[in-house]
């Protein structure tokens, strides 16, 4: 991921109540767009286990 713009999913409400997450340097960050202060950065891979075991767990309704 090597954007510096925040994105969030398409199946996200216009009501801000969604993670939004951007690539910056070597750091995956997230964000909930409700508190745009609060940022967690986290390494790629921890990122992408994070993915696999939303989507693993059934809580990825749109997958």
């Amino acid at each position: 991921m090597n954007s510096s713009s925040w994105q969030k999913s398409g199946y996200s409400a216009s009501n801000n109540e969604c993670v939004e997450v951007r690539g910056c340097g070597e750091v995956v960050e997230l964000r909930e767009s409700d508190d745009p202060g609060t940022i967690l950065g986290v390494d790629p891979a921890t990122f992408l286990n994070l993915l696999e075991s939303i989507k693993a767990s059934g809580f990825d309704q749109y997958a």
